[in-house]
């Protein structure tokens, strides 16, 4: 007796279709699982063995054997369960073998015989769609994996259910997609006090998802600024929460089937592992670059990560992805976001307080913040000095202006790019243009190039800072809906990149 259901191996973002087998052959009594499972995989004939006993399900005395094909396709994880379980069912005649031919299953089995959810429902979901068969899931999971409308979602709550579904005698229905969550939190920037210059760059950086460095004594409010960052930034698009979601499934941070509509915002310790923040581990895991795609990844105290560890993100910020390279995977990740750093000026922070700086200053300084390379501060669009704020601006009254009335410009300009790139594939922001197109969109004019030229001399700007000025200027330009690039906006732009 043989029969075959179908389940999907993550490989990044991608779920690759894997074809259960199962035979069931005359022998000695034994439960054999091949085609490359790791641990958790080989563990499934315990936990398929424990929930058949609790259905009141014998085995036969007979060998029973499970390929998972491929064979040379690493197989890992606890929801090779389900897709194992239907199969066997399918061999011993209890479900129809037709049926579970036509499903891609993946979920975990209780001892009792409970589905238990597993991360990654909705890249299999994808993958269902495109080989056009059902997926089952387990119930909780249902919701998540329904966003995909191609696919049909049947999410079960124990393998019971499974089997009454599949012999007619009580039908599921389809899962139906969880409810699209915005919140983008109570955090306004209204409650910031002063820091007019840096509300400014804010604005700047999140119209065109341009990179900032800050640079402040403690106390300035540098984490406050980047932690309101997410109050201006627009919702993400449908094809962007899509993408963001298939990142954070593979991580299991989907909350009850509901995509949000966020932008994210991840703030890694300093203390993070290379692996953390690129990616990595024993499975080639999505790091924090990854699940900040399409958002804002927050570095604090940048100094104080370990040399290595920042400076994995300089291929990413270039190329909007990440290649995961251990020796038994190669892994590649979207990873488009915009990096905001934090730092003192020094190791005590107070530099430039002449009372309460260190012995010795201004060696502290260069020292300290000569643990940031200069490849990857080339790649900071915005370079901000945030001064510490007067004692006496605390007691002013709020701002006129908080974070809707700017959200409002920012919507505003991100709209004019999205027309600008809309004939160009893979473009979205300003940050993204390059080359003869940049050339095109932020032409300056006689006097602005005499501007940047007697600039870039003085101050020695690189190549890729003077192609980062007219980007900014180009967003500053969009902020103002103005269609050409003036000279102001230029100084405006070198003024965030020229040191004061």
């Amino acid at each position: 007796m043989t029969a075959r259901s179908y389940t999907v191996a993550f490989q990044g973002v991608e779920a690759r279709q894997v074809e259960v087998q199962c035979a069931v052959a005359p022998g000695l009594p034994a439960f054999s699982v091949v085609g490359l499972p790791d641990k958790a995989v080989q563990e499934a004939r315990e936990r398929v063995r424990a929930a058949f006993a609790a259905m009141s399900i014998a085995l036969p005395s007979r060998r029973i054997t499970i390929n998972l094909s491929p064979a040379g396709l690493p197989k890992e994880g606890s929801h090779f369960d389900l897709p194992i379980a239907l199969a066997l069912l399918a061999a011993i005649g209890i479900v129809p073998a037709e049926k579970a031919e036509e499903t891609i299953a993946l979920g975990e089995l209780s001892l009792d015989g409970q589905l238990m959810p597993v991360a990654g429902a909705l890249p299999a979901a994808v993958t269902a769609a495109e080989e056009g068969r059902m997926l089952l899931c387990p119930k909780p999971s249902g919701p998540e994996a329904a966003w995909v409308d191609a696919a049909q979602v049947i999410g079960a709550a124990t393998l019971t259910e499974v089997v009454q579904h599949f012999t007619g005698q009580r039908r599921i229905e389809p899962a139906r997609p969880g409810e699209a969550i915005l919140s983008l939190g109570g955090k306004d920037l209204r409650d910031v006090k002063g820091q007019e210059t840096a509300k400014r760059a804010l604005e700047i950086a999140a119209a065109g998802r341009h990179h900032m460095l800050m640079v402040g004594p403690p106390g300035s409010g540098k984490s406050m600024l980047a932690a309101r960052l997410p109050s201006i930034l627009p919702p993400l698009t449908p094809a962007e929460a899509l993408e963001t979601s298939m990142i954070h499934s593979l991580c299991g941070l989907i909350d009850e089937g509901g995509i949000s509509r966020a932008r994210p915002f991840r703030e890694p310790h300093h203390t993070a592992s290379m692996a953390a923040i690129a990616g990595g581990g024993r499975r080639a895991q999505p790091g924090e670059i990854s699940l900040a795609h399409n958002g804002v990844l927050f570095l604090d105290e940048l100094p104080e990560f370990g040399r290595p560890v920042p400076e994995t993100l300089r291929q990413p910020l270039e190329t909007g992805e990440v290649m995961v390279a251990r020796a038994n995977a190669h892994v590649k990740y979207p990873s488009r976001f915009m990096l905001v750093a934090a730092a003192n000026p020094c190791k005590c922070g107070y530099l430039a307080d002449a009372n309460r700086a260190c012995s010795q200053a201004p060696i502290c300084g260069a020292n300290y913040l000569g643990r940031i390379s200069g490849p990857l501060l080339d790649r900071f669009d915005l370079h901000l000095d945030v001064p510490p704020v007067d004692v006496a601006d605390l007691e002013l009254p709020p701002s006129a202006e908080g974070s809707a009335e700017i959200a409002q410009r920012v919507a505003i300009a991100r709209e004019m790019q999205t027309a600008r790139f809309s004939s160009h594939s893979g473009l979205r922001q300003n940050a993204d243009a390059e080359g003869a197109l940049l050339e095109e969109i932020a032409a300056p004019d006689a006097e602005s190039r005499d501007l940047l030229v007697r600039a870039a001399e003085r101050f020695g700007l690189s190549a890729r800072g003077y192609h980062r000025v007219l980007r900014v200027a180009r967003t500053i330009a969009d902020l103002a809906c103005e269609e050409q690039v003036q000279r102001k906006h230029f100084a405006e732009a070198l003024s965030f990149r020229l040191p004061g």
